[in-house]
């Protein structure tokens, strides 16, 4: 009780100071030349800025939301921007690839391997160094626990567009492909606790929810994702989204299907690993 009384406190002083930050960019957009003209209001006068993830090493991302004469805006701002976020956002052409079980372990793995991707943030939610008040359940099972969180393009606002995502205790799992039977209790706890969870939260039911995996995912640590149904997110794709219910059945039917099966995915046009599959399978 105590250690909830003292996060309702803190929480409550963060958001006390966001107002006050709030207020002060709006006194001084508010006033002109030596402020003692006419308030002008500015098209995003009231505008708020938060970033989410106060202690997350993903500090680099923050959300802006607010009130434009048009409506509610909702963003993200990167900074410092890297080349490599740059070329993120840049509009590209894609190209649908069909790897097998050996591309995946004769190039995909060795060049995933060479990038040195870091996941250590992964690590720091999973240790509560990061975004613990944010955790919606938790089992804490090492080996088939995991951690439910409010994905961040969510704003937990409106359950149209719910979003949240699951990631496993258990390290060393990068993706679908490494997903073998022993993994089954891991996966089938995810599907269950994360539905009854939402449920218990959220008052959404289990037959209202998308849960599936990406492959290729964005980060290399074993993660599911749970949106509402009706909702269009992105990566909810056929070429990309693997329902974890069906992902249960393929393992209990073969314990060696995500080893072995051709998987598709879409890769951009200059993504390295594009002309590295292309040229395999040319030989």
């Amino acid at each position: 009780m105590a250690e909830l009384v003292h996060q309702q406190s803190k929480r409550k002083r963060e958001l006390d100071a966001d107002e006050a930050e709030a207020s002060s960019t709006e006194g001084k957009e508010a006033g002109v030349g030596n402020g003692t003209s006419a308030p002008v209001r500015l098209p995003f006068s009231g505008f708020r800025v938060k970033k989410v993830l106060r202690e997350s090493a993903r500090d680099k991302i923050i959300f802006l939301h607010g009130k434009v004469p048009i409506g509610k805006v909702k963003t993200t701002v990167v900074y410092p921007a890297t080349e490599k976020h740059l070329q993120k956002y840049l509009r590209q052409d894609l190209h649908l690839v069909r790897e097998t079980g050996s591309d995946y372990r004769n190039v995909t793995l060795p060049h995933l391997e060479s990038q040195s991707l870091s996941i250590q943030w992964v690590y720091n939610i999973l240790d509560k160094k990061a975004e613990a008040d944010r955790i919606v359940f938790e089992n804490p099972d090492p080996s088939d626990g995991f951690v439910l969180i409010p994905d961040l393009k969510w704003n937990q606002q409106q359950l149209d567009d719910l979003y949240l995502i699951a990631i496993c205790h258990r390290r060393g799992i990068k993706s679908l492909r490494d997903l073998t039977p022993e993994h089954l209790p891991l996966l089938r706890n995810i599907l269950q606790e994360g539905q009854e969870a939402i449920l218990r939260r959220y008052r959404v039911a289990a037959d209202r929810l998308r849960v599936y995996l990406h492959y290729l995912p964005s980060y290399y640590h074993l993660h599911v994702h749970f949106t509402a149904l009706g909702f269009e997110a992105p990566g909810a794709g056929v070429e990309r989204a693997h329902l974890l219910a069906e992902v249960i059945d393929n393992l209990e039917q073969d314990p060696e299907h995500y080893r072995r099966r051709t998987l598709t995915f879409a890769l951009r046009a200059d993504d390295p690993l594009l002309a590295l599959l292309q040229e395999a399978q040319k030989s």
